[in-house]
């Protein structure tokens, strides 16, 4: 359809093409959504953001050393990564390693 645009219609085409919303909502009309309509919704409805990766992320505060932030933030430029990226892989490297429990 190639409709025309609302503030280039006259007043009258203006009327016919608003008409609809003037109605008032009547539930008898509505009817269960389909799964299809269902799957759309939740996608709608869904905050926006990151996605969930693994089990969710936790924002924790850390405190570090002026110098040691600098050379991190250094590294994460060079590698093209976030900082919480770079933390995240040293501590599974760590873990990995069995250093956490000493």
């Amino acid at each position: 359809m190639n409709r025309k645009q609302y503030w280039e219609m006259t007043t009258d085409e203006l009327a016919a093409a608003t008409r609809q919303f003037l109605q008032a909502l009547v539930a008898e009309k509505s009817r269960p959504l389909t799964a299809e309509e269902r799957e759309q919704w939740s996608r709608v409805k869904r905050k926006r953001g990151r996605p969930r990766v693994g089990k969710g992320c936790k924002r924790i505060s850390v405190s570090l050393k002026q110098g040691l932030l600098q050379s991190v933030t250094a590294m994460t430029k060079k590698r093209r990564i976030s900082r919480s990226k770079l933390f995240a892989q040293a501590l599974e490297a760590a873990l990995a390693k069995g250093d956490a429990g000493s």
